[in-house]
């Protein structure tokens, strides 16, 4: 998919299309939440066996009453060709490895203290991140935070002054207030913009 299209998705501009999208996804997640993910992909493939092959009986039938040579119903589908070519994996391989590079350079940047500020801020993120996990599991916040990329780019096209006004406003007086912190610390230098 391209990110136009993601976008569109998210943004619920397709109707049909993110509905399924959304309900699919949303019903894994939840069933992920209740069950093994070993059961969750064994009843997916169960599911989709059932309808594949009930399809397949009732075509099978279906012709030896009509006596009609149409073949295999999913004929169209068994000589599609779905190996992944080379050139797109090695694509992707080395945008995630310019990623992973990149997350590297800056957890040692953080956890190695190049820079006491953004060392402390990373320290005061993890601790929050503590209470948070102690109230949530992990596939908890995923599903949070699913419904909300599809629910914030909406309510973000409608309410869209309000929110820059109120973001502007905490912008402003976070920046404030990592200053004020930099000017107590010793050794702290303020970041140049």
């Amino acid at each position: 998919m391209s990110s136009k299209q993601v976008e569109d998705l998210l943004h619920w501009r397709d109707f049909q299309r993110t509905a399924v999208v959304f309900g699919a996804s949303l019903f894994l997640l939840l069933s992920l939440s209740t069950c093994s993910i070993v059961s969750v992909c064994a009843y997916i493939s169960l599911a989709l066996l059932s309808v594949t092959i009930s399809f397949r009986i009732y075509k099978g039938i279906l012709q030896a009453v009509q006596k009609s040579e149409d073949g295999h119903p999913f004929k169209m589908y068994l000589d599609q060709d779905i190996a992944l070519p080379a050139e797109t994996v090695h694509t992707y391989s080395d945008k995630a490895l310019v990623h992973v590079n990149r997350c590297l350079k800056e957890l040692r940047h953080l956890f190695l203290v190049e820079d006491l500020v953004d060392s402390l801020k990373f320290a005061v993120l993890m601790w929050i991140c503590t209470y948070i996990g102690a109230l949530f599991n992990g596939l908890t916040l995923i599903i949070l935070g699913f419904i909300g990329a599809f629910t914030w780019p909406v309510v973000y096209d409608k309410y869209q002054k309000e929110i820059d006004h109120y973001y502007d406003l905490v912008k402003k007086h976070t920046k404030d207030i990592c200053g004020k912190i930099q000017a107590k610390i010793p050794g702290a230098k303020p970041k140049a913009e």
